[in-house]
């Protein structure tokens, strides 16, 4: 029902943001004398945030179609190498055919986030990694466009489908979650480590991730533990309506999702509307095409199937099972003990307000018999939870870290051609 009325709501709204798009339009023709007075700026800036702050946007493209390698400019080719009806396996395939000498560069499976928003949130992390590494992406589906007869998504699904990529992949996988992924990805190598596969991963960086919430728990962690698992199945599932492909199937909705992101930091992106508009009307079209772009990005959300949206938050954030080791995967016990074959790294923010300090760190006591050599904890000072994996503060003193620790647990020592990442400090603790 509350599906229904959001697009009802929308379908509502859509002949007064055509008639603002006009009126934008208008107001900013140079034939209208109003175009060149203070008012009539006023009114096309509101306008114009009007439409944007109504607009639903669909998934972004990742836009990345060149890298630099040894200092040349190489052409990135996407394309999809293996594929669940929920999630896509994405290879950023680097045309390095001109180069004098080919690269023969680490293979990294980047586990982005399903956690409402897509893959593409990643932008800035594929980007930094593409010039030394062969960079794959699980490019999750939006539930909502996934018909009900393709069948459930639930944790369990999402291990499997993790397992399946890293086969596909073969030995000798780097693999890396950001966020929410570190407990799947955690599971998934443990349990191709019980089994002592041959595509166990070469190392495992988790960055930002909950392994353990109970470890400095954030107002996110502390209201999921103050409600109930029946309070969410009730409040926040819904079922998709007509047109959409997936008409009918139990899912936490993206805009639901999206209410829930704004209103932690609510000051804060009124705030930055604000300035949009203040920015338009004094006509600093950069500022202002700034602040669009990051809000393009971030009202483009996605549904994620209520079976793991549910499993998810009774597994991690209410009966922390990884850490208290009762986790089942299909029955099979999930023990991280396994993991003798596969390096360690974990990456934290200083101020992050999601997943607090030593959730992720925590990851180092469940893997216990892994030698001291094969692991590594980072905590990077001054960043949030999304600096931890995008903007300057990644590029310049996370990454140059995870890439070394990449390098130097290959077991092909491959990267050994490119130059080395400028370490300034020690990162191991």
């Amino acid at each position: 029902m509350l599906y229904n009325f959001y697009e009802l709501q929308h379908a509502t709204i859509s002949p007064w943001r055509v008639a603002a798009d006009l009126g934008k339009k208008w107001m900013r023709n140079p034939v209208n004398p109003w175009a060149y007075t203070q008012p009539g700026r006023a009114t096309a800036a509101a306008f114009d945030v009007f439409t944007h702050i109504t607009n639903r946007y669909g998934k972004p493209e990742f836009g990345l179609d060149t890298t630099l390698i040894a200092g040349e400019e190489v052409p990135i080719t996407e394309e999809f190498v293996y594929s669940e009806p929920f999630c896509n396996l994405l290879h950023f395939k680097r045309e390095t055919a001109h180069l004098a000498q080919q690269p023969d560069d680490p293979k990294v499976l980047i586990v982005a986030p399903l956690s409402g928003h897509f893959s593409t949130l990643l932008r800035g992390t594929v980007e930094t990694m593409l010039p030394d590494h062969d960079v794959y992406i699980t490019d999750w589906v939006d539930a909502r466009n996934v018909p009900v007869h393709m069948g459930h998504f639930d944790l369990d699904s999402y291990i499997d489908y993790l397992m399946r990529f890293l086969r596909h992949l073969g030995p000798n996988t780097h693999i890396i979650a950001v966020c929410q992924p570190s407990v799947p990805v955690m599971a998934a190598v443990s349990l191709m480590a019980a089994g002592d596969e041959p595509c166990q991963p070469a190392s495992m960086t988790l960055m930002g991730g909950p392994v353990d919430t109970r470890e400095h728990p954030t107002e996110v962690n502390n209201f999921a533990k103050q409600h109930e698992l029946e309070w969410f199945e009730r409040h926040v599932i819904s079922h998709v309506p007509l047109p959409h492909a997936g008409v009918m199937r139990r899912v936490y909705p993206g805009f639901m999702q999206l209410a829930g992101f704004m209103s932690m930091n609510w000051d804060r992106h009124l705030a930055a509307h604000h300035d949009m508009f203040t920015h338009l009307v004094e006509g600093d079209g950069e500022s202002a095409d700034a602040k669009r772009k990051f809000y393009q990005e971030y009202l483009a959300v996605m549904d994620m199937s209520a079976e793991f949206y549910l499993q998810t938050l009774k597994v991690v954030f209410l009966e922390h099972q990884l850490p208290n080791g009762t986790m089942r995967w299909q029955g099979i016990p999930v023990e991280p003990s396994a993991i003798t074959k596969t390096a360690l790294l974990t990456v934290e923010g200083e101020r992050d307000d999601i997943t607090g300090m030593g959730q992720t760190r925590a990851a180092h006591k469940l893997c216990s018999n892994l030698p001291d050599n094969m692991r590594m904890h980072y905590l990077q000072p001054g960043v949030g939870h999304y600096g931890v994996f995008n903007g300057r503060r990644w590029r310049e003193q996370i990454s140059p870290r995870v890439k070394e620790f990449i390098r130097r647990h290959d077991h092909e020592g491959k990267g050994a051609n490119s130059a080395p990442a400028k370490v300034t400090t020690d990162a191991a603790e």
